[in-house]
């Protein structure tokens, strides 16, 4: 028989089988936490312990390869010596160590995420317990993230449940509570608990920032326990987008910055016939407002493009704490809007990748800085 979700109140049909409750429950602070000194069942060696817990209020959010083509009339110039060699004055950066040479995008850390699992026999029940997360990456270009998890029992992808949104904070408290009742122990153990963590923006889609699946036959339920889980990249309707490599050029005598659009490979395909016509779009911010933006030229029917473009920005010493650049790859279509492939946010105050490369460019003044980046949607 198909059971009901209830969430304060709410009724939800059609959501797996028995009767089902689901209650969103506020508890408080981590130190009045009924769940907070349960034991950690993820095994970590004793160097890779739970770090104190830093969570913050950072506020509220206001009302979620061919050969590059020449230059073209827009001014772009040409920087021919990046695709062939990244030697010389340009350094190539590598995700461990300044010294390692080999090519590859930055590996990011996603932050984790803990939560609480357990199963009564006696009253039939699920319980899920979204406790927070810790050190998520940004992914607005203020620096922070507005974050929020949904939660599914796959394989059912139909019914989710969502906690609330947590503004500007990048070590959310959530602390709901969510009860499936009504719900035979042998269908929960065919269950996939699967949560994805998001950041809520109101005016475009969602941005996946990582996700964890946990099969519910490999967890002991008998009693209500917590987990901390890494999170890992989202690849429910995300998946890979391809990597860009750029460098970074700062001049503090000129005061400029000056971003090198070097290539990409493995591109996702955009068009039907399976592959895309990428160019790149540079946009230099400062704080909220957009400043000044350059573009590429656009390379035909290519997912691995190399574009050797070189564009020159003003900014001063005094804003570069305030500066971000954002670089978009965009699939350009003639008869229907662009469509945007995946996107970069360089500032000091980014995702761990981009703030490496950011600060990386800092340290070596006029020095071409390369890196990869994976790019994210």
């Amino acid at each position: 028989m198909m059971g009901q979700i209830k969430k304060r109140g709410l009724d939800v049909k059609s959501f797996l089988e028995g009767k089902m409750v689901v209650l969103s429950l506020a508890i408080g602070l981590a130190e009045q936490d009924d769940f907070a000194n349960l034991p950690d069942l993820q095994e970590v060696p004793p160097s890779q312990e739970t770090p104190p817990d830093k969570s913050r209020n950072m506020g509220n959010k206001p009302a979620n390869s061919p050969k590059g083509q020449p230059p073209d009339a827009d001014g772009h110039s040409s920087v021919s010596d990046l695709a062939n060699s990244l030697t010389g004055d340009m350094v190539m950066l590598s995700p461990g160590s300044e010294d390692d040479d080999h090519e590859g995008p930055v590996s990011e850390k996603l932050g984790r995420i803990q939560f609480s699992l357990g199963y009564s026999f006696q009253d039939t029940t699920l319980t899920v317990k979204i406790l927070k997360g810790q050190d998520l990456p940004a992914k607005d270009f203020s620096g922070t993230s507005d974050p929020f998890v949904k939660i599914y029992l796959l394989p059912d992808r139909k019914h989710k449940l969502e906690t609330k949104v947590k503004r500007k904070n990048l070590n959310p408290h959530w602390n709901e509570t969510f009860l499936f009742e009504g719900f035979p122990y042998e269908k929960v153990r065919e269950r996939t608990l699967y949560l994805q963590v998001l950041d809520y923006d109101r005016f475009s889609r969602n941005d996946p920032i990582g996700e964890v699946s946990i099969p519910l036959n490999k967890v002991e339920l008998g009693q209500l326990k917590s987990f901390w889980k890494d999170l890992k990249p989202c690849m429910d309707g995300a998946g890979r987008r391809g990597d860009l490599l750029l460098s970074l050029c700062y001049n503090p005598t000129a005061n400029t910055i000056t971003v090198n659009i070097i290539k990409a490979r493995n591109l996702k395909a955009m068009d039907i016939g399976g592959t895309s016509d990428p160019y790149v779009k540079v946009w230099l911010m400062h704080k909220d407002k957009r400043v000044e933006k350059k573009k590429t030229v656009t390379i035909k029917r290519c997912l691995n493009p190399v574009f050797n473009e070189s564009f020159p920005f003003d900014v001063p010493a005094h804003v570069l704490r305030e500066t971000t650049i954002i670089i978009t790859v965009m699939d350009k279509d003639r008869l229907s809007r662009n469509d945007v492939i995946g996107k970069i946010y360089l500032s000091w105050k980014s995702g761990p990748a981009e703030v490496k490369h950011w600060k990386d460019m800092l340290s070596r003044p006029r020095t071409n800085v390369a890196q990869w980046h994976a790019l994210k949607a």
